[in-house]
């Protein structure tokens, strides 16, 4: 068993909101951290955690660029050897005037964006990232779907949707192909959680929406920054091809 303090972790979407809160969580609990982000804003969080020693590198880079995100794999794998969790958090969800495109004016531009983004780039880190994990018999794929990707949200374009539901039917089929492997492959679908990304539409609008959740408030970018530990662990080594709702209930309503 490797002690976790020789664990690396790669996070995408780190530079802030949900992304942030998983690799600072993941960083306090003694991973090697690599946030990886399109905006440069990453390096400034990272360089705050990094002020209080803790073991963060930042990478800026497009995960829709597939050449680059293969060179960053290697990187990783050159400089420290090893990659044993992987956390595709990466996504956008572009919107018109705080409001979710209808699919009848989406254009196929907008919907190959989000894809590129949501679904794509998740399946060629972890085929570019599977190897690794095989080759040390030991790894942990955790991918963030969505309560859309699990059920009508009416604030959710088609595009985000369809991204988040083929995260979760990707993951299973990635789960059954590496379980023999010793790795796992599992979903956190978050409801409304506190980040950029929520921040969208008016005051009136996130009121409603914050009503409509059952515990009353918005999740926190460390809650599922536990959850993640959580399924980065050798506790959750029987765990696997699963979902798991984070959302303040609103997906039992």
């Amino acid at each position: 068993m490797t002690d976790i303090k020789q664990r690396v972790a790669a996070v995408t979407g780190a530079g802030g909101g949900i992304g942030l809160g998983i690799a600072e969580r993941l960083a306090r609990a003694g991973y090697q951290v690599i946030a990886m982000d399109r905006d440069a804003k990453v390096n400034e969080a990272v360089a705050i955690l990094s002020a209080e020693g803790l073991k963060v590198q930042a990478v800026v880079l497009d995960v829709a660029d597939e050449a680059a995100v293969k060179k960053a794999v290697a990187d990783i794998d050159a400089q420290h050897g090893r990659l044993d969790v992987l956390v595709n958090n990466a996504g956008i969800h572009p919107k018109v005037n705080g409001e979710r495109n209808s699919f009848m004016k989406m254009t196929t531009a907008q919907w190959n964006e989000v894809l590129g983004v949501n679904l794509t780039s998740a399946f060629v880190l972890c085929r570019e990232v599977a190897p690794l994990m095989k080759r040390q018999r030991w790894g942990r794929i955790i991918n963030m779907s969505s309560r859309a990707g699990r059920t009508l949200v009416d604030t959710a374009g088609i595009h985000y949707a369809a991204a988040k539901a083929g995260m979760i039917g990707m993951t299973r089929v990635i789960a059954a192909e590496v379980a023999a492997d010793g790795i796992t492959a599992n979903c956190i679908a978050p409801g409304r959680i506190v980040s950029p990304m929520t921040d969208q539409g008016s005051a009136e609008q996130r009121a409603m929406l914050v009503g409509r959740i059952p515990v009353r408030r918005i999740g926190t970018p460390d809650e599922i920054g536990h959850v993640v530990q959580f399924l980065a662990s050798e506790d959750a080594g029987y765990l696997t091809g699963t979902v798991i709702d984070v959302n303040g209930g609103t997906f039992m309503c």
